[in-house]
């Protein structure tokens, strides 16, 4: 369950797509309970019944059109009627109140659940509007949280961190992953650059994602400034949806520092122009403030990209123990010198390219992570219901 799936919102719509069907390939039924809401307006779906994806059905509600808590009334009349005939509830995020409905179904037909919290116990983002939080977990959340079969971590440092906030539960890490065989066949070299004229030959620096605040997209303009003055064939790639007009700020930054012309803003890529940026490019660069997970760089690892990120991408360990990258302590000095070593040095930058890939296809492959999810809520249905040790038929993700 997730409170929406409109490509806008990133990575959350993404891993919740690929972890349903990943379990759907391991003959499961999946379903995916959530809404229509697409930023300030409605997706183009269906409401009457499910669609039908890579084997997973999804079954889309009329929300209001509050993005800050949206509400659906359909779903939740559909969840009470519903959840008493699954095994198992997921439920993605915090403070949102697909969750505070799941919840108190799931706990009042005795049916497990399991919360991914998408990083939002991670002390910078549980500090943020930290009074309201405080009035909605009295309320709602805290029950919600000791009541869960399983908070659903995807990196160890995620769990680390949002420990002094889910003791007594019982956290479980099982990472997000991709399916490897789309980022085999790339795109030819050439394809993204001929969509962005102005780049020309020059060597770019992406950042694939959303722009927002916690992808420490100030350090990034700032460490960029320095990578320019020594490297003028280098080119900056903001690729992501701009949900919240924060790219105003980025523009500005830029400005200030006489970069606007070694930069460009894509929007939102996706399919074929989005895996030619990740061919066309040298580094892939996210120095957040805070990243449960990282999604995008496990793509660009996946198209054989050296990646810069800060230690507060939850994987940077991975990353770092794979030699895949740099991993910085997110100043843009420290970002500078990382992206700076990269293009200074081809032989390096493939080598990296190259342990990434590896490390995608051994820790981050949905093969592999699918039969850990499966083993995850089979250990969570056994516990809730000792007498039935197997699944039946209907696992849902929702």
């Amino acid at each position: 369950m997730i409170a929406a799936l409109a490509p806008r919102y990133g990575g959350p719509t993404k891993a919740c797509l690929d972890m349903s069907a990943a379990i759907a390939a391991r003959g499961h039924e999946v379903d995916v309970f959530t809404t229509d809401l697409d930023g300030t307006g409605r997706l183009d779906v269906p409401l009457s019944a499910p669609v039908v994806k890579r084997g997973v059905r999804i079954r889309y509600f009329r929300s209001g059109l509050r993005r800050v808590w949206p509400f659906s009334l359909p779903m939740c009349q559909a969840l009470a009627q519903e959840i008493p005939g699954y095994d198992v509830v997921h439920v993605h995020s915090l403070y949102l109140s697909h969750g505070a409905v799941a919840g108190h179904y799931c706990r009042k037909f005795g049916v497990p659940y399991i919360i991914r919290p998408h990083g939002s116990l991670d002390p910078v983002l549980y500090k943020r509007h930290r009074l309201r939080k405080t009035v909605y977990e009295a309320l709602i959340e805290r029950r919600n949280l000791r009541g869960a079969a399983g908070i659903h971590f995807t990196a160890e440092e995620e769990r680390a961190l949002a420990q002094p906030y889910v003791s007594g539960t019982h956290p479980f890490v099982v990472p997000l992953g991709l399916h490897l065989e789309e980022y085999v066949d790339l795109p030819p070299a050439g394809m993204f650059r001929a969509a962005y004229a102005e780049i020309g030959d020059r060597r770019i620096v992406l950042h694939l994602g959303r722009l927002n605040f916690k992808k420490g997209l100030d350090i990034l303009v700032e460490a960029f400034d320095d990578v320019a003055k020594k490297h003028d064939d280098a080119h900056l790639v903001f690729a992501g949806p701009d949900n919240e007009g924060y790219g105003a700020n980025v523009r500005r930054w830029l400005s200030d520092r006489g970069l606007s012309g070694r930069a460009t803003f894509t929007g939102m890529l996706q399919g074929q122009l989005k895996l030619a940026a990740l061919h066309d490019a040298s580094i892939f660069a996210l120095p957040s403030y805070s990243e449960n997970f990282g999604i995008a760089v496990v793509e660009a690892m996946a198209c054989g990209l050296p990646v810069v990120i800060s230690n507060k991408v939850n994987i940077w360990r991975e990353v770092e123990d794979a030699g895949a990258g740099f991993v910085t302590a997110g100043s843009a000095e420290a970002c500078a010198g990382a992206i700076s070593r990269v293009l200074d040095d081809s032989a390096l930058a493939r080598a990296m390219g190259q342990r990434g890939r590896t490390l995608v296809a051994e820790r981050f492959n949905w093969s592999v992570v699918g039969r850990q999810l499966e083993m995850a809520y089979r250990e969570i249905v056994s516990r809730a219901k000792p007498s039935s040790a197997a699944l039946r038929s209907r696992v849902p993700v929702k």
